[in-house]
């Protein structure tokens, strides 16, 4: 009998064991390589119907055939892989388990490091994030993901800050677009040069407060590329919110609330004080951190009493913008996303809330049939939804951003003005479960996509424009 399968009875003996799980958790721990060990732990996951964990295990295995290649970073793949499964699943504690095996067996394995700072994003340790993601993008820049049936080779433009990007997965379905990924805040300009040949770029750091920051730096390497670019770096940046009424301004019927940038403490409560009545800023107002969405680190401050204490504390840059009340006749809140492709809008959802901070997941939606149903009518026929002088205001909005992907939040105000909360290139998209209360909406996110596609097509072969 060979080793291997001496070794997988006796673990398979350790199995048996009530205890099983985690005896051989604890012996995997010491010798996280032991392919015998990770059968049995497959077997002991597959028998109290732990399908993640069988499956990691099985993927594991499946791949720890690398190991004869001879070279022993290789074996840090099949625990990647494991790693990988519970990171796909969602099992994040465990996900993180494994990528530490990983990075012990290959401490510079570049894509773990990328996927434990996702991980610890969506935990919010930000500096455990910040930590794997400078480490990852140190090592390396470019990640290719190759298409069986790829129509193109698409370079994109990313930023290695978590919340930089405009999130494509929905935008660039992976069976049909070759992606070659470049953290090009990271590569030093000489590094452009060596990039895989490509067809079209597409600049996906869509948030604007890192983007400005990068503009020369996009704009050399669209200088130099010889292909076209989707979404130009300047025009990425000027969508920062404390610019956004000045780009807006001029057009019918929009609103956009007064907004000031504090990028340091003031000097004093009064220089405070007068910077805001200089703006038009009054109380209540909105505090924001930059680069945030979603309403991360959002707070209404009633007096300049909370304002104070608040900006007093500062160690990074906000926003102040001025609140206005956009509550409905009926007494609901109402947040309106539309998305542009190459300037033309598309809808994409309605929220309605009975709270000011409007998010779709907290407004109870789907508990609601009349709520579904008013979205429904929204991305049906947007037009008639909004009324034809807000439904020209957001095609013009589109206009005026000249951005190849942009989009939109907004409301209506009593008298049908559209009333701006945010427009940049940082929109997501996404499908719901196809058998979900929200599969209404995928009918109107494939237009999007399918758009894309043609804005793609009809770019490919044209020189920069930059």
């Amino acid at each position: 009998m060979s080793t291997f399968h001496t070794a997988c009875n006796d673990a398979l003996a350790v199995a048996s064991r009530p205890d099983s799980l985690a005896a051989l958790t604890q012996q995997l721990d010491s010798d996280p390589l032991n392919l015998a060990l990770h059968a049995a732990l497959a077997e002991a996951m597959q028998a109290v119907g732990n399908d993640t964990g069988f499956l990691a295990h099985r993927i594991a295995l499946a791949t720890f055939d690398t190991i004869v290649a001879g070279e022993p970073n290789l074996a840090a793949i099949p625990l990647y892989n494991l790693a990988t499964v519970y990171y796909m699943k969602g099992e994040y504690d465990a996900a993180k388990h494994w990528y530490g095996h990983a990075l012990k067996v290959h401490p510079d394995l570049a894509i773990a490091h990328q996927n434990l700072a996702a991980i610890f994003e969506a935990q919010e340790q930000g500096a455990e994030a910040q930590q794997h993601r400078s480490r990852a993008y140190s090592l390396q820049r470019v990640f290719i993901e190759p298409a069986q049936h790829a129509r193109r080779h698409l370079l994109i433009l990313c930023s290695g800050q978590a919340c930089g990007n405009v999130p494509f997965e929905t935008l660039l379905p992976p069976d049909v677009t070759y992606r070659i990924k470049y953290a090009i805040d990271y590569a030093h300009d000489t590094e452009d040069a060596q990039l895989p040949p490509f067809d079209l770029v597409f600049n996906a750091i869509g948030e604007p407060d890192i983007a400005q920051p990068l503009t020369a730096r996009l704009q050399r390497f669209a200088q130099r590329c010889g292909r076209a670019m989707l979404n130009r770096p300047d025009k990425v940046a000027r969508t920062q919110r404390h610019r956004m009424a000045l780009l807006l301004a001029g057009i019918d019927d929009v609103v956009v609330a007064p907004c000031i940038r504090v990028d340091a403490r003031p000097l004093s409560y009064r220089a405070l004080a007068e910077r805001l009545e200089v703006a038009g800023i009054g109380f209540p107002l909105l505090m924001r951190p930059l680069a945030t969405h979603g309403g991360d680190g959002l707070v209404l401050h009633e007096s300049f009493d909370t304002l104070w204490t608040a900006i007093k504390a500062l160690d990074a840059p906000c926003y102040l913008t001025k609140f206005i009340d956009f509550r409905s006749t009926d007494g609901h809140y109402r947040k309106y996303r539309t998305v542009f492709v190459d300037r033309e809008p598309f809808p994409y959802h309605l929220a309605i809330s009975s709270h000011w901070m409007v998010h779709y997941f907290s407004a109870d939606m789907t508990a609601d049939h009349a709520k579904i149903d008013e979205e429904r009518r929204f991305l049906d026929d947007p037009r008639t939804a909004l009324g034809e002088r807000a439904a020209k205001a957001v095609a013009a909005i589109g206009r005026r951003l000249d951005l190849d992907y942009s989009g939109i939040d907004f409301t209506l105000l009593p008298d049908g003005r559209v009333f701006v909360f945010e427009a940049n290139a940082t929109m997501l998209i996404h499908r719901e479960a196809a058998d979900g209360p929200l599969a209404h909406k995928n009918a109107f996110v494939q237009p999007i996509v399918d758009a894309f596609e043609r804005l793609q097509v009809s770019r490919m072969g044209t020189p920069s424009h930059e």
